[in-house]
């Protein structure tokens, strides 16, 4: 006797077959945190930032223009990010994507993320690299 199973779609249908990662905006990619502070904090804070991806496109913030500006002191990073619009759905996402990101390293013991409008994001803010990886996934900017 067969069993006839209901078809229930896929979360993932019509991405790349490699894309695992949007569901989660990329924690199943980000690398261990180092446990120790670098030389170059800031630099090694943007290497960790630019691990958290857009949920709804497999790239990271940095490479989307999303990131507008980093500092990192007595522990605190301090995050100032745009969103491609005032209803993206994902914001509370990539909100605790970057706390948690961030807060795996031992120099940072806390995030402030600032959210401006202004200016506004616009597709020119997308990064060489970004733009390189759209084009794999289909997307023209």
């Amino acid at each position: 006797m067969n069993v006839i199973l209901p078809l229930v779609p896929r979360l993932d249908a019509g991405l790349p077959a490699g894309v695992t990662s949007h569901k989660s905006g990329g924690r199943d990619v980000w690398t261990g945190p180092l446990g120790y502070a670098p030389k170059d904090v800031l630099a090694a804070t943007w290497a960790a930032l630019d691990e958290v991806l857009d949920p709804e496109i497999p790239i990271s913030l940095v490479e989307l223009g999303l990131v507008y500006g980093l500092q990192v002191e007595g522990g605190v990073a301090r995050v100032t990010i745009t969103f491609t619009a005032t209803a993206c759905p994902c914001m509370e996402f990539i909100r605790e994507d970057i706390t948690d990101r961030l807060e795996m390293e031992a120099w940072i013991d806390a995030v402030e993320i600032e959210e401006v409008w202004s200016p506004p994001w616009t597709n020119e803010r997308i990064t060489e690299a970004g733009r390189a990886k759209l084009k794999t996934y289909g997307v023209s900017a």
